[in-house]
């Protein structure tokens, strides 16, 4: 019985993590997540962005539309709404497809309106813009403005 008795004490001796393992352990998790974790962060926005920039294009491709029927693009007045309801205001559309050119207008990913000019007024090209995430002009990063002249 002793051999066996020395064969358990050492075999649990040796199980187990040292403090000096575990502590080795934590400062790998804690380098790790200092990089990655305002990666991991950064994504959201990146992604909200992306949104953005996806939404101002199918605007412009329903405007795109709605010009190829009626041989003008809405006014700034009628605004992005001509889309989806047909416009009282002059100039009516004479050509407006039943069911307008888009279900409903969407919201930028920060919640707000989508701001449209007509090229008229926009120097001959129709201009679709969101403010961002502050919805102010100017800002950087996700503050800044997003618009159609700034995609191509």
């Amino acid at each position: 019985m002793t051999t066996s008795y020395k064969r358990l004490q050492r075999t649990s001796r040796q199980t187990g993590f040292t403090l000096i393992e575990i502590m080795v352990v934590v400062v790998i998790l804690g380098i790790l997540a200092a990089f990655a974790v305002p990666n991991i962060m950064d994504n959201p926005e990146r992604a909200r962005i992306t949104k953005a920039e996806h939404d101002i294009r199918t605007i412009e491709n329903a405007l795109d539309m709605y010009r190829m029927d009626n041989f003008r693009y809405p006014t700034t007045d009628q605004g992005l709404e001509a889309l989806v309801r047909r416009p009282t205001s002059p100039p009516e559309p004479p050509n407006w497809k039943s069911g307008g050119y888009m279900r409903s207008l969407p919201k930028d990913p920060w919640g707000n309106e989508y701001q449209y000019r007509a090229p008229e007024e926009a120097g001959g090209r129709v201009h679709i813009y969101t403010y961002g995430a502050d919805g102010r002009p100017g800002g950087d990063g996700a503050d800044a403005q997003i618009s159609n002249l700034d995609l191509d």
